[in-house]
């Protein structure tokens, strides 16, 4: 009997008459003789409205309670799933993240998890035919709930199937991986296999579908990864191995990053205690910092660096709390860039790519103010007004 987990996201499961369409999608595969882990984030905006329920509250919740309230979200939906499972024939068990054995280390709301057990599931598999787990959420060594972050249920489903060493299925309400987000240019082109290390790139890099250390996981493990629309036969996309793939194009895909933030600092002196104690407060808060740039000279110090907008309230607090120590500290946090980044495994065997990036930019009269590089991927910050017509321009220069 084969085993295999399934991953359902928010949309995927917004109102019951799609939680009842998936149960019956599942009993069919239990009659095909497999057995199920499915994991499943809140229903629609169901964290959404609890964020905004806290701020009715309180604009300084606690962690650990805010966590706590978070997580109920997907436990609402693992009832809901299993309770109609159970009522059409299939023996089904409901699992919090804490019953499912999901240990959880670091900050309350942006855990990491630690260990997964898969005794649990085997144990649970004598009785049950599927077991309907959580996302997003797990328990640490203090017994404390915690949530796992942007794309917390991707995460959890493919470190369920790491534990349990069986492929992930991640359904969504997209087709699969296209080349570029099809709601900014209709023509982009679905992809039916990618490399592990581009969608890493293309997930960091702003193309939403999947959450960067699901990836990493499968990878790391070699986990066959599936992404593809809830109940649809259309097919998704199958990610891999690099070695797996016969054709490697300089570029693969365009990512548009539409959810970053801009922050530039300027200090007098170039000081190495603002910088150490900068980075220390933003590793202490799980701010992730990306594409840095500094320059020092006569006039002092400045660096500028990009974030994730849902980073912002927690830079603005740092910032001010180094103004206690650094009065002449200055910043900047510009909300109207966006970062377009070209992503390809054969960028690292193929010359002059990053030459045609610049001057397909250029010659569209795209000004761009700040750039990074890796070995398969190329970024670039440019105006938000920019970005729609920088992905068309790029994506026809590449011939993607």
């Amino acid at each position: 009997m084969s085993r295999s987990v399934l991953k359902f996201g928010g949309s995927s499961v917004s109102d019951f008459t799609k939680i009842k369409n998936i149960a019956e999608m599942l009993k069919t595969r239990i009659e095909n003789n497999e057995q199920l882990i499915v994991v499943v984030s809140a229903m629609g905006k169901t964290t959404d409205l609890l964020m905004e329920n806290v701020s009715t509250l309180t604009s300084t919740p606690k962690d650990q309670e805010l966590a706590l309230l978070l997580s109920t979200g997907e436990q609402q939906t693992v009832s809901y799933l299993s309770m109609v499972l159970n009522d059409i024939g299939v023996g089904a068990k409901a699992m919090t993240g804490y019953q499912a054995g999901i240990k959880t280390v670091g900050h309350h709301l942006k855990s990491k998890i630690a260990e997964i057990n898969p005794q649990t599931f085997d144990n649970a598999f004598e009785q049950y035919d599927v077991l309907v787990v959580a996302g997003f959420q797990g328990i640490n060594d203090d017994f404390e709930l915690t949530t796992l972050g942007r794309g917390g249920s991707d995460t959890t489903a493919v470190a369920i199937a790491v534990s349990n060493d069986i492929p992930c299925e991640i359904y969504t309400d997209v087709d699969g991986v296209y080349a570029t987000d099809p709601r900014i240019l209709p023509k982009a082109k679905r992809l039916s296999y990618v490399s592990y290390e581009e969608m890493m790139e293309m997930s960091a890099l702003g193309a939403g579908v999947l959450e960067t250390r699901s990836v990493e996981l499968a990878k790391n493990y070699n986990i066959p990864l599936y992404l593809g629309r809830t109940l649809s036969n259309v097919k998704g996309t199958w990610i891999m191995s690099n070695k797996e793939l016969l054709e490697k194009k300089a570029v693969t895909g365009v990512a548009l990053d539409k959810h970053m933030m801009h922050v530039t600092i300027t200090y007098p002196l170039p000081d190495n205690r603002l910088l150490t104690q900068l980075f220390t407060e933003l590793e202490q808060g799980s701010v992730n910092v990306d594409m840095i740039s500094q320059i020092v000279n006569h006039d002092g110090l400045q660096l500028s660096f990009t974030i994730k907008d849902s980073d912002v309230h927690q830079i603005s607090t740092i910032f001010e709390n180094l103004r206690h120590q650094f009065e002449a500290l200055d910043y900047k946090i510009n909300e109207h860039y966006v970062k377009i980044s070209l992503i390809g495994s054969g960028m690292r065997d193929m010359s002059g790519v990053a030459s045609k990036a610049f001057m397909t930019l250029i010659n569209n009269n795209i000004p761009f103010y700040q750039t990074t590089t890796s070995e398969i991927s190329i970024s670039y910050v440019i105006d938000s007004e920019n970005g729609t017509l920088a992905v068309e321009k790029l994506y026809d220069a590449f011939d993607i």
